[in-house]
C-alpha cells in the first residue's frame, strides 16, 4: 500500500471485508438452519421420551386405581404402589436430573402423590393447574412450556390422562415437570462449535482476501502514486504496467494522459499567471460570465463588493447578482452604457458604477461578458453631501436676506418717515443680521472643526463645578415659566477639555431645551458615572422627537419643525457642533425622546481623577 494510505480505507480492505462478510452470512444461514433444526429435534425427541414413560406410568396407575377399594387397607396400598410407580419412573428417565417432580391426580383432581420429597404437603389438596383441567376435558395429553419463577429455567410440563381399563373412562391424571437446560446446554456447545470454526473460515478467508486483492491494488496504487506527482506538477513519472487485463489497458491511457497533460498544462499555466496577475493587482471588481450572462470568474475585490464568495455565486445569473432587472441584455454591437448600482443598507451608503465590456472572437458572436466594478460611494457621497450644504446655506441666508430687502425697500420708499412702522422694520432687520451673524459663526466653527489642523486648548478642571455655574447662568437668564432640577453628584470630578467648547455644548443642548420646553416646563439634569466616565443627561417636557427622525437631530441644517425652529431663532446647526465637540474630546452624543413626552439629550467625557466631597 502506498505510504500514509489507511489501510481501513482501501480497496484491499474493503475487498478482505466482502469476502469475510459472504463467509460470515453463509455460516449464519448455515449455523442458524442446523441450530434452529437440531434444537427442535432435540426438543421432540424429549417430549417423546417424556410421554412415553409418562403414558405407562398413566397405564400402572389406572391399574392400580380400577383395583382399589374404598376401605383403609385398600388406599394404604394404592399409596404404596402409587409411590413405587413415581421412584421408578424418576430413576427410569433420560437424566435424573430431568424431572423436576412428577404428581398423580385422581378423579377428583386431588393430589395422590409426588415425587418431590420437599412438596409433600401437596398429597391430598385439589390440583389447580389450568394445563390440568385442559387435559382432564379432552381426556388428551397436554404440554407447555413455562420459565421456573426462581431460576428462569425452562420447563417443560405434561399433563397425561389415566384411563380405566374397564370402561375407557379418564379416572385420573400424571402431572410432570421436567427442565430441558440439559437441552440447552448441549445447544451451546454445539453452538460454540460453530461460532469457532466460523472464526477459523474468517481468519483463513481474510489471509486469501488480502492475497488475492493485491493483485488488484498493486496497480491502481502505482496510478494512484503517479496522480499524486502530477498534481505535484511532475508529468515524468509513468505508471507500471502489469498485465494486459483492462486494468493494464487503464494503466497504458493513464500514461498517455500524463504526455498530453504536460504539454497542455505549460500552454495553461502561462496563461494562468498572466489573467492571475491582471486580476490580483486590480483596484476594482472584475467579474466574467458567459454567453447566457451565467458567472464564471470573479476577483477578490467583486467578492467583498457584491458580498459573496466565489464558490457560490459561480452559475448565479449577472442579472440577479448585480439585481440589473430582467429588461438587461447583451446587445448585438455589444456596446453599453455603466451603469450606477445601489448596495446601500439601512445603516451605510454603498455605490457602485459598473462597466460592461463584451467578450467575442474577431469576427464571431458574443461569447460572454467583463463587468468592472468601482467603488464610487465616497465621491457620491463627497458630492451629494456639498450638493446639500450649499442647498442648506442658499435656504438658511435667502430667507433672511428676502426680509431685509422688503423693509428696507420699504424704509426706502417712505416708510421711515412713519413713527410706528420704522422702529418695528429696523428691528426686524437688525434680529435677521444677527441670525445671519449667528449662522456665519456657527458654520466657520464647524470648518475650523472639519480642518484636521485645528487644535483645542484643553486644562485639567472639575466639570461638576463647571456645569453647575453654566445652569448658575442660564438659571438667571431663563423665563420664569420654565424651572431647572438638578440631580448632580457631590463629588469632584476632573476631566481636560476646552472650557470654551465645552460651555457650548451645554449652552446648545440647554437653549434647546428652554426653547422647546412648554408652559410651567421642568428641565431635568443628572449626572452619572459608568466605565471610565461621566454621563451628563438634559431632559426637557417638550413635544419630543418622532422615533425615525431621532437619529438625524445631530446632521448639519436638520431641524425636526422647520416652521418653528425659524420662528424662535435656530439655526439647525447646534447640536451638530455639540456632536463635533463631544466626538473631539473622546465622548459620545446621544438622544432619547417619545413623541409628545419630551427629549433627553446624553453625552459622556472621559474624566481623569474623582474626589470626595468633605462632608464637614
Amino acid at each position: 500500500m502506498l505510504k500514509g494510505t489507511n489501510f481501513f480505507k482501501s480497496i484491499q480492505w474493503k475487498l478482505v471485508v466482502i469476502y469475510a462478510l459472504l463467509i460470515l452470512v453463509a455460516m449464519q444461514v448455515i449455523g442458524v438452519y442446523f441450530v434452529r433444526s437440531l434444537e427442535k429435534q432435540y426438543i421432540t425427541n424429549f417430549s417423546k421420551s417424556v410421554e412415553d414413560r409418562a403414558g405407562l406410568v398413566a397405564y400402572n396407575v389406572g391399574k392400580e386405581f380400577d383395583k382399589t377399594g374404598d376401605d383403609e387397607a385398600s388406599k394404604r396400598q394404592l399409596s404404596q404402589s402409587l409411590g413405587q410407580l413415581l421412584s421408578e419412573f424418576s430413576n427410569g428417565s433420560t437424566s435424573r436430573n430431568d424431572i423436576l417432580e412428577v404428581q398423580i391426580i385422581d378423579q377428583d383432581s386431588i393430589i395422590q402423590a409426588t415425587s418431590d420429597n420437599e412438596n409433600q404437603s401437596a398429597v391430598g389438596q385439589r390440583a389447580t393447574n389450568s394445563l390440568i383441567k385442559k387435559a382432564q376435558a379432552t381426556s388428551s395429553t397436554r404440554t407447555d412450556t413455562v420459565l421456573d419463577p426462581e431460576t428462569e429455567d425452562k420447563i417443560r410440563i405434561f399433563a397425561v390422562p389415566v384411563t380405566s381399563e374397564r370402561d375407557g373412562v379418564t379416572t385420573g391424571m400424571i402431572y410432570v415437570r421436567a427442565s430441558m437446560e440439559s437441552i440447552y446446554s448441549q445447544m451451546q456447545q454445539v453452538t460454540r462449535i460453530l461460532a469457532t470454526g466460523t472464526v477459523i473460515a474468517l481468519v483463513i478467508t481474510s489471509i486469501l482476501g488480502v492475497l488475492l486483492s493485491r493483485t488488484i491494488t498493486r496497480p491502481i496504487s502505482d496510478m494512484r502514486r503517479q496522480a499524486i506527482e502530477m498534481r505535484r506538477g511532475n508529468f515524468s513519472r509513468k505508471v507500471k504496467v502489469y498485465s494486459d487485463d483492462e486494468i493494464g489497458q487503464l494503466a497504458r491511457s493513464f500514461n498517455e494522459l500524463t504526455d498530453e497533460l504536460l504539454e497542455a498544462n505549460a500552454t495553461t499555466e502561462a496563461e494562468r499567471r498572466k489573467l492571475t496577475s491582471v486580476l490580483e493587482n486590480m483596484t476594482d471588481g472584475v467579474i466574467a460570465t458567459d454567453r447566457t450572462l451565467r458567472v464564471i470568474l470573479m476577483n477578490d475585490q467583486a467578492k467583498d463588493i457584491v458580498g459573496a464568495d466565489e464558490a457560490s455565486v459561480v452559475g448565479t445569473n449577472l442579472k440577479d447578482l448585480l439585481a440589473l432587472g430582467d429588461d438587461f441584455m447583451i446587445p448585438e454591437d455589444g456596446t453599453m452604457p455603466p451603469r450606477l448600482l445601489d448596495f446601500s443598507s439601512e445603516d451605510e451608503l454603498f455605490l457602485v458604477r459598473a462597466f460592461f465590456s463584451p467578450v467575442k472572437k474577431h469576427s464571431g458572436p458574443i461569447t460572454g461578458m467583463i463587468v468592472v466594478l468601482h467603488d464610487v460611494t465616497e465621491q457620491e457621497q463627497v458630492e451629494q453631501d456639498r450638493r446639500e450644504f450649499v442647498a442648506n446655506v442658499s435656504h438658511e441666508l435667502r430667507t433672511p436676506l428676502t426680509t431685509m430687502r422688503s423693509y428696507l425697500e420699504a424704509l426706502a420708499e417712505g416708510a421711515y418717515q412713519d413713527e410706528e412702522l420704522a422702529p418695528r422694520f429696523l428691528e426686524t432687520t437688525q434680529n435677521e443680521t444677527e441670525r445671519m451673524i449667528r449662522l456665519v459663526t456657527d458654520l466657520l466653527q464647524l470648518s475650523k472643526m472639519d480642518s484636521k489642523e485645528y487644535k483645542m486648548n484643553k486644562v485639567r478642571f472639575d466639570y461638576i463645578q463647571f456645569l453647575n455655574e453654566i445652569l448658575d447662568r442660564h438659571d438667571m437668564t431663563k423665563p420664569e415659566r420654565i424651572r431647572f432640577r438638578r440631580k448632580i453628584m457631590k463629588r469632584k470630578v476632573y476631566i481636560r477639555g476646552d472650557q470654551d467648547k465645552l460651555i457650548q455644548v451645554a449652552d446648545n443642548i440647554l437653549t434647546n431645551a428652554i426653547k422647546y420646553s412648554p408652559e410651567g416646563g421642568t428641565i431635568t439634569v443628572r449626572t452619572m458615572l459608568r466605565a471610565k466616565r461621566i454621563v451628563i443627561s438634559i431632559k426637557d417636557e417638550g413635544v419630543g422627537i418622532p422615533k425615525a427622525n431621532l437619529q438625524k437631530i445631530f446632521e448639519r441644517f436638520y431641524r425636526v419643525d422647520k416652521a418653528r425652529a425659524r420662528k424662535i431663532g435656530g439655526t439647525g446647526l447646534g447640536l451638530s457642533i455639540a456632536k463635533d465637540v463631544v466626538s473631539a474630546h473622546g465622548g459620545d452624543i446621544w438622544a432619547e425622546s417619545e413623541w409628545g413626552r419630551g427629549t433627553t439629550i446624553y453625552f459622556t467625557l472621559p474624566y481623569e481623577v474623582i474626589e470626595e466631597v468633605d462632608a464637614g
